[in-house]
Parts: structure tokens; C-alpha cells; sequence
């Protein structure tokens, strides 16, 4: 396969790269060149913008294209609409943000997306982003009709994730001492293994699959109980979980998701319990949970000592929250 991929030198589209070229498939690649610019020096690279420089990419033709970096539909449009005669297929990579915060447990993918209330809007917030990945959706679909596959990922975890929103429990776990953990073990959560899904997009673009498909995992109702004692027992350490209330973690201002990660309040827990079924019906698998831990613990050891995460409890507000919690629990 000739395939064209739109960003791919970050998380997400570095293991798309690597997947392809493990498979023996031809790379691509459109960016501006501004991450990790010689990462993939063997592969064909286009410097330009895609808000400035699509004229770029006439007069040639892929198999198909992925889009790991649309953002908004003005720019989906411009993308899908030059590629419709260049391509056969084009997979865009959207997110199980564009469903309502209020939507039900077990949801698939026929639920209801977000609306913007203004849908020219391009600022990119916590309150636009799920309304503007779903205009997205509607625009490639609508320039390339029946032949786009709508990715919608959660939570993606694995080595290289510039978010170190799942990285920060294996991390901090591996740090021992008291860990301050949100609500209770039996609560649900769901992410998915970045290499798993890039490995699964690459063969759906083979076999020219199209609709939409929630892609988040595991292929079983994983607690966050059971993450931390995988990370315990695959760092070798044995810290003392401190399972802190809902009420109280929102009483002191703690951010879902940011600064906890994998918290999400008990009126949005439902975005932790997306029903998946059509995507590993269509072959979507998913790696021992260890292993991503492991994984993600190896590469983070990796990292620059100095290099401040990007999402987590930092160690001072963690301890003055324990202070807090044990003092309001005596």
C-alpha cells in the first residue's frame, strides 16, 4: 500500500509510520516539520502547512491517507476534498470526545455528538474540542463519501505520549510512599495502547474499511483497582494507596483528568464505559495490560530527568492533598 499520512512524527503518528513500514507498505508523510523533524529520514516527507500548502500534495496519488492532525473541520474539508480524486480511502482520526459528557453507560457508536452552538468557531478549548472533531467527522465524509473510516480513540497510552496522562500511574506508583488515588478501585476506566492502535488503523486503511468506530480498550471492564496493582506489581514497589472521595477531590479543586488522570467526575463517567464491540469485531486487539506498564516505565526512565510532566499530582500539592484528606478523615 501507498499510504499518506497527514503529521506522523508524533505519538500517534510515529507508531502509525513504524507500523506501516513494519508491514512492508510506502510512507508519505505531510507536515510541517516543526516534531521531531528527522525522526523517519528513509521516508518521503513534504514539508508544508496544511492551512497554507495542500498545493503541495497535487498531482500525486496514494493508496490512502490518514489524518492524525485535524483539528478543524475548515481544514478537514480543504484536506478530504484536494485528496478525493488522489486517494481511494482516507481514515480520519477523530475522538470519544464528541460525545455529550451526559451520555449513557455502554454507549456505541449511533449515540449523539456534540453541537457547537456556533459551528464557525476554530478556538480549540475543553468546551470546543469534542463539537469541532465531530464537524470534522462530517466533513470528510461529506467530501469523500463512503470512503472514510472515523476513528474515535479514548485515552491513548504507550511510549512516546506527550501527555503522560496514563504515564503519571506507573510513575508515580513506582515512586512508592502514600499515592493519593481518586474515588474507589472498582471504579472503570478504559484506554488504549498506541502501538495497538496504530497497528489496527493501518490494516483497516488495507482493507479499505469505512464507518465509524469507537477504539478504546481493554476487551474487558478494567477497574482502577486493578491498573494500580498491575503497576505495582510490574515496578516491584509497594506503595500505600490512598483512595480519596469524589466530594472531596472536587472540594479542593483537583482537575479531572490533568491533574489525576483517568478521574473523570461520577457525571461523566460514562466517557469511561464506551462500548467498543464493533471495532474488535472488525479485528481491534489489545496487548497485556503489563506490558503497556512495563513499556511506558522503560521509556519514561529514558526521559530527561529535568523534563517536567505534563500531566499529574505534582509531589507538593499531592502531599498537602493527603494532609488535608487525613486530617478531614480523623
Amino acid at each position: 500500500m501507498d499510504l499518506l499520512i497527514l503529521g506522523g512524527t508524533r505519538f500517534l503518528g510515529r507508531h502509525l509510520v513504524e507500523a506501516a513500514l513494519e508491514r512492508g507498505h510506502t510512507v508519505t508523510l505531510f507536515n510541517r516539520g516543526k516534531s521531531n523533524p528527522g525522526l523517519f529520514s528513509e521516508v518521503e516527507t513534504i514539508r508544508g502547512d496544511r492551512e497554507a500548502d495542500l498545493s503541495l500534495l497535487r498531482g500525486r496519488s496514494w493508496d490512502a491517507v490518514i489524518d492524525t492532525c485535524g483539528y478543524v473541520p475548515r481544514a478537514v474539508r480543504a484536506s478530504a476534498g484536494l485528496l478525493s480524486g488522489a486517494v481511494d480511502h482516507y481514515t480520519f482520526v477523530s475522538s470519544i470526545s464528541v460525545y455529550p459528557d451526559a451520555i449513557a453507560t455502554g454507549a456505541d457508536e449511533e449515540a449523539p455528538v456534540r453541537e457547537l452552538d456556533d459551528p464557525t468557531v476554530e478556538e480549540i478549548t475543553g468546551e470546543t474540542y469534542g463539537g469541532l472533531k465531530a464537524l470534522c467527522e462530517r466533513a470528510a465524509e461529506e467530501e469523500m463519501g463512503g470512503r472514510v473510516l472515523n476513528v474515535r480513540p479514548g485515552l491513548i497510552s504507550g511510549p512516546h505520549d506527550p501527555t503522560d496522562r496514563f504515564t503519571y500511574w506507573p510513575r508515580r506508583i513506582s515512586a512508592g510512599g502514600e499515592v493519593l488515588v481518586p474515588d474507589h478501585p472498582g471504579r472503570r476506566v478504559q484506554f488504549i495502547d498506541v502501538r495497538d492502535l496504530a497497528s489496527w488503523i493501518v490494516e483497516m486503511a488495507v482493507e479499505r474499511r469505512t464507518r465509524t468506530y469507537n477504539a478504546t480498550g481493554p476487551d474487558y471492564e478494567l477497574t482502577m483497582g486493578r491498573l494500580l496493582e498491575e503497576c505495582e506489581a510490574v515496578s516491584g514497589t509497594d506503595a500505600e494507596l490512598v483512595w480519596v472521595s469524589e466530594d472531596f477531590l472536587e472540594e479542593n479543586g483537583v482537575e479531572p483528568f490533568t491533574e489525576l488522570p483517568l478521574w473523570v467526575p461520577r457525571e461523566d463517567a460514562a466517557l469511561q464505559a464506551i462500548d467498543c464491540g464493533r471495532a474488535i469485531a472488525a479485528g481491534l486487539t489489545f496487548r497485556p495490560l503489563s506490558e503497556t506498564i512495563r513499556d511506558v516505565l522503560d521509556w519514561d526512565r529514558a526521559r530527561a530527568a529535568d523534563e517536567e510532566p505534563a500531566a499529574g499530582l505534582g509531589p507538593e500539592r499531592e502531599r498537602e492533598l493527603l494532609r488535608a484528606w487525613h486530617g478531614a478523615t480523623l
